[in-house]
């Protein structure tokens, strides 16, 4: 009897741990497979949240098929008390092993609230945006101008929200004393700057940043990711390109950049500064005009004179020949590389032709005929 009964012990155990294996292998299966999120959503984790919290939210949002299975197998993976606060994508059919590692691998969050502090040429905006998971787009909510108008509801609220990312954009073409002076209006960050950097030395990109972190320290990286791009794009620079030195294609590429806005035109305009330099042609371009008198200390807004086009200064390239002494304006990678690789022209002109771009000459009576349409524009544009 006693060894019917160890018998079916045996064989009770060993069924018991055949099913108990099976579910193992089911909730593993479970686990990693992909999973019901039939479109993206925005998972916020407060600071202090639990893995078990959660989980229940995500099965509410339906991204799991189990709550319990997530908690478990986030428990197996030695993950539950890496649990980062923040927004986080979790994409469509994600599997509970992919949101587990979405939730716990730190960094930034990669969804929700973002402001962004815009340094533009003329004028610095700040933007109070959202991210839109199903269609990984941003929507606006709320756009000021810092100088001049009050702060937004929609920017004092998210501004005491913990999973709110801030960035700071700078554009192509503004100058370095433009950046400092508008980082000062930028309420997230800390300390200030000393001195304003050399002139081209700030790399326009978007910049992200926590609060706190300090003026210097993120000028710091501006200037450390502009001397990497020079060091880059001048080892790769064309032979024949009558440019002596880093200074000098920083320089030419940030006139380039205040030339013009139209991308496919930079190496054109690229080509009829190197086209005249290599002849001993002035450069003859209003905005280094415009550099000699404003410094880049703000936005000239209005149009030039002809006293001033006449003045000598170290920018004026109606008046000096070859380059000026120091760039304009802080050039993006774009300029830089047209600068040293331009277009194979004989253009030696161009002016505007009415579409935001330019037209090109390689002779003074084309140039002319292009000048004269571009008067015409001029001119019915102002009678409307």
């Amino acid at each position: 009897m006693w060894r019917h009964i160890a018998s079916n012990a045996v064989t009770f155990l060993i069924v018991a741990l055949f099913l108990l294996g099976g579910m193992i292998l089911w909730g593993q299966g479970q686990y990693r497979s992909a999973g019901p999120l039939e479109q993206a959503i925005c998972l916020k984790v407060d600071p202090g949240s639990t893995m078990s919290k959660v989980s229940a939210d995500l099965g509410k949002q339906g991204a799991v098929s189990s709550p319990a299975i997530f908690r478990i197998g986030a428990d197996y993976e030695e993950k539950t008390s890496a649990l980062k606060a923040g927004s986080f994508l979790v994409p469509e059919n994600a599997s509970m092993e992919e949101i587990v590692s979405i939730i716990t691998r730190g960094g930034a969050s990669s969804c929700g609230t973002e402001v962004v502090y815009r340094i533009g040429v003329t004028r610095a905006t700040v933007l109070v945006r959202q991210l839109d998971p199903a269609t990984n787009k941003f929507v606006e909510k709320a756009r000021f101008d810092p100088a001049e108008d009050e702060k937004p509801a929609d920017y004092t609220r998210v501004r005491n929200e913990a999973d709110t990312r801030y960035r700071i954009a700078l554009a192509e073409g503004v100058t370095s004393w433009q950046v400092i002076e508008e980082l000062k209006s930028v309420d997230v960050l800390d300390g200030s700057v000393e001195d304003v950097p050399a002139e081209g030395m700030l790399a326009p990109d978007s910049y992200e940043v926590r609060i706190g972190d300090t003026r210097a320290a993120l000028v710091a990286r501006m200037v450390s990711a502009q001397e990497k791009r020079i060091a880059e794009v001048w080892a790769a620079r064309r032979d024949d390109v009558p440019l002596k030195t880093p200074e000098e294609m920083l320089t030419l590429a940030s006139i380039i950049e205040k030339e013009t806005g139209v991308p496919e035109e930079r190496r054109q305009v690229a080509s009829v500064f190197t086209n005249r330099l290599n002849q001993g042609i002035r450069l003859q371009t209003d905005p280094t005009v415009i550099y000699g008198v404003t410094r880049g200390q703000g936005v000239l807004g209005r149009g030039l004179r002809q006293s001033e086009l006449r003045k000598e200064t170290p920018w004026n390239t109606y008046v000096i020949d070859g380059l000026p002494p120091t760039p304009i304006a802080n050039p993006g990678l774009a300029s830089l590389r047209a600068a040293v690789d331009p277009d194979s022209t004989n253009f030696i002109f161009f002016v505007a032709d009415g579409t935001g771009g330019h037209a090109f000459a390689e002779t003074l009576a084309e140039h002319n005929a292009n000048v004269a349409k571009w008067r015409k524009i001029e001119a019915e544009r102002a009678n409307n």
